[in-house]
């Protein structure tokens, strides 16, 4: 059973917050609804991404359905094909009867199949929903039955689509008599119209020579992009490297210069996705930005500790990128077919296709050069100041500013373009601004299952299931879930083991996602070792390159995490140096200070006369020590130009 991925919030929806039902009235803001009480009916605003839809809470991950990666690739194009006839009658919510037995008769099927599938796709926001259901005869089939589809397509080829058009019937007729002469039982004769019907107008006319007409009528212009005349409509995305070093978490050492990738919605300039790494672009950091657009934010912003709103989320129609080759993953193409995402390479040699993405960029390249450890835009911008000395934020401070700037800076200026905030603009797409009739698209659906969502646009790999677990660039994971699968072979290959999709997270490798074919759904799998460190992908690979670096000839999940807690290890030697550095520096730049302002001070106690000189010094060492400290303490973080 398929359900769906994306819900509405539209005026009479059923929703839940605090565990109490409401019926949507009225859409009140971008990201609250006016809702009423089934109970009491008492009306009460609800904020969109604190609530739930029907009976399945937001918040419990879903994650049910076949992964992307199971279906073979004749079921894939076969529910494009589909999707394509579809598509125009899905966006056209006035659409009349007549328009779908057009497009039904283009496909060669009943208006029936094809309100069919708009259902199917409607209800569950899948591309997959539109996969063909396993039909046909069970494995043992007789040669004699697959003798008769072989005269059925001869036939035909032979009558139908030769020469001068003919009747169904008269293939029906044809098809019966060549049975009786090879001895086999007639099909019905529905059966042969049916096959006839599932042909299509266009190769109709392509195998009856006529390619030009079949071209002209059924073939789609090529051209540009639809303007982005609503939210959403087209999103466009991007990456580039921020000009700043950030600094270590812990030690304060600089760690380089991190990556942003973002995402625009070019109707309201409004960025409805982000995701910032230490990592080169690829396709796991444009899909994790995407898998965020699609979301409400009202949690990624508590956990980063930034005030206000984002109200951004739902689907976009239309994903316009840059051709660069982490965009042309197929992980990413996937996932966007799946989710009937139109995913577009930017052409080659056109900047303006991107210049609402690249203008967000150089916005957000100068908000970023304002800060310390900046690196500007070129040498010479930065002749005589030394970025790594001057870094100070580290990557998650810098994450949070730059949410921060955009949430509480970009969405709410004037934009010269708009003439008004992003943030305005996005609104009244949404809901109007009251000045005339004309129809608006209302709030964004929301993803009944932000998990799973994010989760088909990961990278995966696949891996069997040994007694031990599974096994991951040397890394152990198990969990009794696995049990079942331990040492499966793979149906109908011999003694082939089985392999399963298992995803990861680059950012917490300390559990993976399997996922199990049967019950259609991914489990957690930890670390088969629960004593490992949580840790990032970039922190694994550079243990295993320092392990590899010390000769190990066997690398092995031991001598990996004994690495990565070496490397720990001297971090946290790193910070008690530079703190006892600091402390040094702070203690002789006091010292200096009291010298210089002795004159000003009252004179030091005296030492008694009859004490020997060592015994003078050290009470003189004393006393000034004691004068130092009697001053407030600063945090040594805090003090100008000391590092």
């Amino acid at each position: 059973m398929t359900t769906a991925t994306f819900v509405p919030i539209t005026v009479g929806s059923c929703v839940r917050s605090n565990g109490r039902r409401y019926r949507i009235t009225h859409h009140l803001t971008a990201d609250s609804v006016l809702a009423e009480d089934m109970e009491t009916q008492a009306p009460k605003r609800l904020s969109v991404d604190k609530i739930s839809v029907g009976e399945t809470v937001l918040d419990v991950p879903v994650a049910h359905g076949r992964d992307l990666i199971d279906f073979e690739e004749e079921e894939w194009l076969q529910a494009q094909r589909r999707y394509e006839v579809i598509k125009p009658l899905i966006q056209d919510a006035y659409r009349k009867r007549i328009q779908v037995e057009a497009a039904a008769e283009a496909a060669g099927v009943h208006a029936v199949t094809v309100y069919e599938w708009i259902k199917l796709f409607e209800q569950t926001g899948h591309l997959s929903a539109l996969v063909p259901r396993k039909r046909g005869r069970k494995k043992g089939t007789k040669l004699l039955e697959r003798a008769v589809e072989t005269i059925i397509e001869v036939t035909i080829g032979d009558t139908f689509l030769a020469g001068k058009p003919a009747r169904p019937q008269i293939v029906v007729d044809e098809v019966k008599r060549r049975c009786k002469i090879a001895g086999l039982p007639a099909p019905h004769p529905n059966s042969v119209r049916n096959r006839v019907r599932e042909l299509g107008a266009a190769t109709v006319l392509r195998r009856r020579g006529r390619k030009d007409k079949a071209r002209n009528l059924y073939q789609p212009i090529r051209g540009t992009f639809p303007g982005a005349d609503f939210p959403l409509a087209v999103v466009q995305i991007d990456h580039t490297e921020a000009d700043i070093i950030v600094v270590e978490e812990e030690s304060r050492l600089p760690m380089g210069r991190p990556w942003m990738t973002l995402a625009i919605d070019v109707f309201s300039r409004m960025v409805v996705g982000c995701y910032i790494s230490m990592e080169h672009p690829s396709a796991v950091a444009a899909g994790l930005c995407l898998a965020r657009a699609m979301v409400p934010k009202g949690e990624y912003l508590a956990a980063l500790d930034v005030p206000g709103d984002w109200p951004v989320w739902g689907k976009p129609v239309k994903v316009h990128a840059d051709n660069a080759r982490e965009f042309r993953g197929n992980v990413l193409k996937r996932a966007c077919e799946q989710y009937s995402i139109d995913l577009q390479m930017r052409p080659v040699k056109v900047p303006h296709y991107g210049g609402h993405i690249e203008r967000l960029m150089g916005t957000s390249a100068n908000e970023v050069r304002k800060l310390p450890g900046a690196t500007f835009s070129s040498p010479a911008e930065r002749k005589g100041y030394d970025s790594e000395k001057a870094s100070a934020l580290t990557f998650s401070e810098f994450e949070r500013y730059l949410v921060d700037f955009i949430v509480n800076v970009y969405h709410r200026r004037l934009h010269s373009e708009l003439e008004m905030p992003p943030f305005r603009k996005w609104e009244i797409g949404l809901l109007g601004d009251g000045s005339d009739l004309a129809p608006v698209p209302g709030l964004p659906e929301i993803p009944l299952d932000p998990i799973r969502l994010k989760l088909d646009f990961m990278p995966f790999v696949m891996r069997t299931v040994q007694p031990y677990g599974i096994v991951i660039d040397d890394v152990f994971y198990y969990h009794e879930v696995l049990n079942r699968w331990i040492n499966s072979i793979e149906p109908g290959e011999g003694s082939k083991k089985r392999e399963f999709v298992v995803r990861r997270d680059p950012a917490d490798i300390s559990v993976v996602h399997f996922y199990d074919p049967e019950a259609q759904q991914y489990f957690a799998i930890p670390y088969r070792n629960p004593a490992h460190p949580a840790i990032t992908l970039w922190e694994l690979r550079d243990a295993r390159r320092r392990v590899r670096e010390e000769g190990k000839r066997h690398v092995d999940e031991d001598t990996i995490f004994a690495a990565a807690e070496r490397m720990r290890s001297r971090v946290e030697e790193s910070v008690a140096k530079t703190k006892a550095a600091r402390r040094m520096k702070h203690r002789i730049a006091i010292s200096v200070q009291q010298g210089q302002a002795a004159s000003l001070k009252p004179p030091l106690r005296q030492v008694p006369t009859s004490a020997n000189d060592s015994e003078v010094v050290a009470a003189q060492s004393a006393i000034l020590v004691d004068d130092i400290f009697s001053e407030p303490v600063e945090p040594f973080d805090d003090l100008g130009g000391m590092t």
